[in-house]
C-alpha cells in the first residue's frame, strides 16, 4: 500500500494540472468506487466545482473544492493521474473526471480496494488519525508523550495510524533500522536517547522517501507513469539475507503485527 512518501509524491504531481480547473463531468463504471455519498450524489455534487488546493492527510489525497473535500485513498493498487484522453489505455480506470480544459483526472485500481469520497471534513472518514510526522509540531517531546505507557511492540505501534499518520510497513522498517531499535521492543521501554533517534529517523526516512518520489516495489507509479526510486536506497526493507550496510551481518525477516519485518539483529539488538 502506498505510504506517506508515495501519496505526497502524487499530491505534488497533481497540483499543477488540477488547481484552478473546473469539473465538467464525471464518469464511473463501478458505483462502489465511491464510498460516500452515493455514486449518483457524488457525480451531481462534484460537477461544476473547482479544484483550489491538493493536499495530503495521512495516506489520503485531499482535494479542496468549492464546497467539498474530494478525498482519495489509493489502498493497494490505486493510481490517480491526469490524462489527455478519456481512453488512456488503462483497463482499470473506474472513475474519470473531465476538466474544463479537456484533460481527465483518472482513478485506476486493479484490485478495486481504493475508494473516493466527497465530504465536508476529514473527520467524517478518518476521525482517529494521529499527528503528521513531518509537521513542525511533531517533536521528540510529543513522540515521548505518545509512547509513554504504551507497551505494544514499537513496530506495531508505528503502523497504527492513530499513533502517527502515514507511516506504513516500509518506512517503519527503515526508521527502526536507522534508529537502531529492535522492532519487537516494547514502546515504553525506549530511553530518552532512543526516542530522539527514532524521532529523527522517522522524519529523515520519510523525507528521503519523498525526495526519491516513493518506492515502486509493486504497483505504485508516479502520476506520469514512471517508477519512484526510494527502493534503491533501502537499508532494511526487502533486504532479507543481504549484508547490513553498517555491520555486514545478514538482514533478518520476521513477522510483526502480521507484516513482514526486516531488521539487523546485530545493529538492532532486542534488549
Amino acid at each position: 500500500m502506498p505510504e506517506l512518501p508515495e501519496v505526497e509524491t502524487v499530491v505534488r504531481s497533481l497540483r499543477e494540472p488540477l488547481v484552478g480547473r473546473c469539473v465538467e463531468s464525471v464518469w464511473y463504471d463501478w458505483a462502489k468506487v465511491v464510498k460516500t455519498p452515493s455514486a449518483e450524489q457524488f457525480t451531481a455534487r462534484l460537477q461544476g466545482q473547482t479544484f483550489h488546493a491538493i493536499t495530503r492527510r495521512a495516506k489520503y489525497i485531499v482535494c479542496q473544492m468549492d464546497q467539498d473535500l474530494f478525498a482519495v485513498h489509493l489502498k493497494m493498487t490505486g493510481r490517480l493521474y491526469v490524462s489527455e484522453t478519456d481512453h488512456p489505455g488503462d483497463r482499470w480506470v473506474h472513475l474519470r473526471v473531465r476538466l474544463d480544459n479537456g484533460l481527465h483526472l483518472c482513478f485506476s485500481d486493479a484490485r478495486r480496494f481504493g475508494r473516493v469520497y466527497l465530504i465536508n471534513d476529514m473527520y467524517e472518514i478518518a476521525p482517529n488519525l494521529g499527528p503528521e510526522p513531518l509537521e513542525a509540531d511533531f517533536t521528540a517531546d510529543i513522540l515521548r508523550e505518545r509512547l509513554n505507557g504504551r507497551h505494544r511492540q514499537i513496530k506495531a505501534l508505528l503502523l497504527d495510524q492513530s499513533f502517527v499518520a502515514g507511516v506504513g510497513n516500509i518506512y517503519a522498517d527503515e526508521s527502526l533500522y536507522r534508529a537502531q531499535i529492535h522492532p519487537l521492543r516494547a514502546a515504553d521501554s525506549l530511553n530518552a536517547d532512543e526516542i530522539i533517534r527514532l524521532h529523527e529517523s522517522i522524519r529523515h526516512t520519510l523525507e528521503l522517501g519523498i525526495n526519491h518520489e516513493g518506492a515502486s516495489i509493486n504497483w505504485y507509479r508516479k502520476p506520469d507513469g514512471e517508477r519512484g526510486e526510494s527502493q534503491d536506497y533501502f537499508n532494511a526493507y526487502g533486504k532479507e539475507g543481504q549484508p547490513c550496510t553498517r555491520c555486514g551481518q545478514p538482514i533478518v525477516k520476521i513477522r510483526v503485527a502480521q507484516r513482514g519485518t526486516h531488521y539487523c539483529p546485530n545493529c538492532q539488538p532486542e534488549k
